[in-house]
């Protein structure tokens, strides 16, 4: 079961990583033994595909769209004669 997780890891989306991480640290503290076993086997890996993506992000920040340039004023209307 652990390793299947393990190997799932790089697929899942950001918040799923959160959420697994949380339960993870709080079956290690509180779980039964069986499930304290196998959350200490996973969360070094959690924990590393975790700081893997942290690092990624940190070195390529998200690029902003450039911001749009305001209009040049409209001229003056002209005089009435």
């Amino acid at each position: 079961m652990t390793t299947e997780l393990i190997d799932r890891l790089p697929g899942m989306v950001d918040a799923d990583l959160s959420t697994l991480v949380a339960n993870a640290e709080r079956l290690a503290r509180a779980g039964t033994p069986k499930q304290q076993k196998a959350a200490q086997a996973a969360l070094p890996a959690i924990q590393a595909e975790v700081a893997a993506r942290q690092e990624k992000l940190a070195a390529n920040p998200p690029k902003r769209a450039p911001r749009a340039s305001r209009k040049a004023a409209a001229p003056p209307p002209a005089p009435i004669p």
